[in-house]
């Protein structure tokens, strides 16, 4: 798993930190508007400790959560695992992460829905794994798309309202852009994918993301739990502690978002 665990988990986490997040988060947006706050977590599927560990963290606190779901990875035994957590609870929102996960790109950075593939295998890949979560989770799930590796080509964006889905959640400023095509539910701060070598920079840059997301008054986390270690839940927990104590925060799932027909990125 360390190979795995982005290095500002890797030490203890530098002293000052949760005070730095806390002026970041009173500091912006004004004080009359509300900062809206949604945590996606992706590789949804098996009940492992990890992922035990984080859904009881976001119940103890009531926070809201956007569960990216891999289609192919859910089948009825790790479904009536998730039972435990009560799938109906308001808070979760199960929603779709490709169809399993795979990569179809023989060369640059891996895509499971990129334009390399034909419309036809795009869309029976879509439809396939949103008939399976359908059929398996019901009125549960919620039709917003993320694309393995928060990337996906022109033709997927596309084939997504054609297909009933009514947003697409990648990183902030993914290209191509879904403007005039559907809603783009951006995550802007990633706690556990990061790539930095240096831990002082990692902590710098990981300051730098909250700065950036609170100013542009909506803050779209990226979790990945199978990533988290001691450190990483520690952060987490006090994260989530601060957001509940503040009141010009707003926690939304996607459903909420959209129902409520808030800032919506649709910019590249």
């Amino acid at each position: 798993m360390s190979d795995h665990v982005a290095i500002i988990w890797q030490q203890d986490i530098p002293e000052g930190t949760i005070q730095q997040l806390r002026e970041i988060l009173q500091s912006t947006p004004p004080a009359d508007q509300a900062l809206q706050v949604f945590f996606r977590a992706d590789d949804i599927a098996r009940t492992d400790e990890p992922f035990r560990k984080l859904m009881q963290l976001f119940l103890d606190h009531g926070m809201p959560l956007c569960l990216a779901v891999v289609p192919d990875w859910l089948d009825h035994d790790r479904w009536q695992a998730l039972q435990q957590f009560d799938p109906a609870n308001p808070l979760w929102c199960w929603h779709q992460h490709g169809r399993n996960h795979g990569n179809h790109e023989l060369r640059g950075k891996k895509s499971e829905f990129g334009d390399s593939r034909s419309p036809e295998e795009i869309s029976n890949d879509l439809a396939g794994g949103r008939d399976h979560l359908v059929q398996t989770m019901g009125g549960l799930f919620y039709p917003v798309f993320t694309p393995p590796w928060n990337r996906c080509g022109a033709k997927t964006l596309n084939l997504l309202p054609k297909l009933d889905f009514r947003a697409v959640s990648r990183s902030e400023g993914a290209t191509p852009s879904a403007q005039n095509i559907l809603p783009d539910l951006a995550v802007n701060v990633d706690l556990h994918t990061r790539k930095e070598q240096n831990f002082n920079t990692g902590w710098q840059n990981l300051a730098l993301e909250f700065t950036r997301a609170a100013a542009s008054g909506r803050m779209g986390i990226m979790l990945h739990h199978e990533r988290m270690n001691d450190a990483a839940f520690t952060f987490l927990a006090a994260l989530l502690s601060e957001l509940r104590s503040l009141p010009h925060i707003d926690c939304c799932t996607f459903r909420q978002l959209l129902k409520q027909g808030k800032k919506i990125s649709r910019r590249d």
